[in-house]
């Protein structure tokens, strides 16, 4: 993740002036971990920690390594104007002190759910924490009509999240508040656009302009907004950003077709595709788990693991928001993004780097080698009204806002394939779904049979309860446990399964950051890391799109499952059609 910071600079970047061509122009600068194109050095950026100490990113590269023209390293900032000179061939000058940059960014939907409940209050504990720049600027951006004072009561109620508590949490409230500004206006409407850029440059303030906009509206609305921001509020002369949200189409054609749109108007590098799933800190974990222990990294192969499972579900229901799942079901909303970006990250092979683009590169190579998703190494369900406890709970067509006859699954289970050398004839189980019996998310990686074992008669005849077993429990209570066999103390020779854990809130008390936190500080640093590329996009599609069509086509429809139960029978069948039980429900059954 990329960390706090603060800047200040006599030196101006030659930035280009066009939203569109942002980075075209070459340069040998590399600053915050992203190549800028540079001005005729006669200044230089002096970077430093507001908290005095030096800040990475999350690839573990510092904030302030900056690559300077040989021979020039060392040399004293003059205080001569200089020529910025931009793509179109015009040339801005500034004077030294009056090169500092300002950051606005803009909340496009900023009424809804997601930005009040997400995005402000990440935003909020970025300020907190003293990461965002020293001049920004918050605007939020919808059709709804409102005050900017308006605006502040309502994302003030649910601004202080995990710092609800901290020290002078109230007083940073206000400082926070005053910075927030609100715009009403038509998504599709330059003219609109036009009057929110004359309010960004009258708290830009004459500085040096960076802007990011944040999409939080329906996708169908996208395009529109991209085109109206780059057309009449991108920034002239700093950079330009757009944070879009999941989902990225419904199918191959529709995505590419998206891509297409958005880049009449803007580039790939300024396209920040958002999973916050790969904001969690366990996720985030992924590599560094792999990676950096021995006692790991050569386990990581067909050799010694036995299977992979992928487990996402909630313990809730659609409860309203029917309209649109129903549109999409849970394998376009959570295992074609979610569970398929875990899997390329824990499947990938060691990347040349921790570079972006060298780790983006490697997550494409396992989408594009995977074996394609057939019919019968799929389960869908759907979850049905049940009683229980004295409390009735509704199936999901009596949503009112789902169908009476949907066929959308609330839940699937699948078997995916990498066929690579490392992973060749591995299974790739994956589950999600909604209404179970609990919330969670995990990644539980078993290990094959130790050959010989000279205590098997100590397990009697399941010998799979004699495998070691890694679970990295992303979310709730997030940690990662390694279950191994041990000796019961005591005179006779009894084996039990025990767990080496590492709980998050026993050995770091400090509460971890949510995964918006860490996303909006990397698209500000430009840190794409952990944001998805177009030819991902392209490559998860091509993976799901013909099952997808031919579930539709087919007609085919889910097993019902209870509302509260652990899913359809069938998604047993499947985990034993490979000889695999399902991780967390061995765990309840044992």
């Amino acid at each position: 993740m990329a960390r706090c910071y603060s800047r200040s600079s006599s030196a101006t970047f030659l930035l280009p002036s066009s939203f569109k061509h942002e980075e075209r122009i070459s340069g040998r600068m590399l600053v915050l971990g992203r190549r800028y194109t540079t001005l005729i050095f006669r200044s230089y950026p002096s970077f430093h920690s507001r908290k005095q100490f030096e800040f990475k990113f999350s690839n573990g590269y510092p904030l302030n390594a900056v690559s300077l023209p040989d021979g020039l390293i060392g040399n004293s900032s003059t205080e001569e104007p200089f020529e910025n000179r931009v793509e179109d061939g015009s040339v801005l000058l500034l004077e030294p002190g009056k090169a500092k940059s300002t950051l606005s960014i803009t909340v496009v939907g900023a009424s809804g759910d997601l930005a009040r409940k997400k995005i402000f209050p990440a935003l909020f504990a970025l300020f907190y924490e003293d990461c965002l720049p020293e001049h920004f600027t918050i605007f939020g951006y919808g059709r709804s009509k409102m005050s900017d004072e308006e605006l502040r009561n309502k994302i003030s109620k649910t601004l202080t999240g995990r710092i609800d508590k901290r020290e002078n949490c109230s007083d940073k409230m206000d400082q926070f508040l005053q910075r927030c500004f609100y715009y009403s206006g038509l998504y599709d409407s330059e003219e609109n656009f036009s009057e929110l850029d004359k309010k960004l440059k009258q708290k830009e303030g004459g500085r040096l302009p960076n802007r990011l906009f944040y999409l939080s509206i329906p996708p169908n609305i996208f395009v529109d907004v991209v085109r109206c921001a780059s057309r009449c509020a991108s920034s002239a002369n700093g950079w330009t950003r757009v944070i879009v949200e999941k989902p990225f189409g419904r199918d191959s054609e529709s995505s590419r077709e998206l891509t297409r749109c958005f880049k009449q108007y803007v580039t790939e590098d300024q396209i920040f595709r958002i999973d916050h799933y790969l904001g969690k800190e366990l996720v985030e974990n992924l590599s560094v788990l792999r990676f950096s222990n021995l006692v790991f990294e050569p386990l990581w192969s067909r050799n010694y693991i036995r299977n992979v499972q992928l487990i996402f579900s909630e313990d809730f229901g659609t409860e309203g928001r029917g309209g649109y799942f129903d549109n999409y079901g849970i394998i376009r909303d959570i295992m074609q993004n979610h569970l398929l970006q875990i899997l390329a990250l824990f499947a990938m092979e060691t990347p040349v780097s921790l570079h972006a683009e060298d780790i983006r590169n490697e997550k494409v190579k396992v989408l594009r080698s995977m074996r394609p998703l057939q019919i019968d190494d799929l389960i869908i369900g759907q979850y049905k009204g049940h009683l229980s406890g004295g409390k009735s709970y509704l199936g999901y067509t009596d949503d009112p806002t789902v169908p009476n006859d949907s066929l959308t699954p609330t839940f699937a289970a699948a078997a995916l394939f990498v066929d690579n050398a490392r992973w060749d004839g591995v299974p790739f189980l994956m589950k999600a779904g909604k209404a179970l019996h609990n919330k969670g998310a995990e990644i539980r990686v078993q290990f094959r049979h130790v050959p010989g074992n000279l205590y098997k008669r100590n397990f009697g005849t399941d010998l799979d309860k004699a495998t070691n077993e890694l679970v990295i429990r992303v979310q709730p209570d997030e940690g990662i446990y390694l279950r191994i066999n041990n000796k019961v103390p005591g005179l006779g020779m009894r084996l039990d399964r025990s767990d080496l854990n590492l709980l998050y809130k026993a050995r770091y008390p400090k509460e971890i950051p949510d995964a918006y936190e860490r996303l909006l500080l990397d698209a500000i640093e430009g840190e794409c890391r952990l944001f998805i590329r177009s030819d991902e996009v392209d490559a998860a599609w091509a993976l799901f799109t013909p099952l997808l069509n031919e579930l539709e086509e087919r007609k085919i429809a889910p097993e019902l499952y209870p509302y509260g139960s652990s899913g359809p029978v069938g998604a047993r069948n499947l985990a034993a059609k490979y000889n695999v039980r399902w991780g967390d429900l061995s765990d309840e059954d044992s």
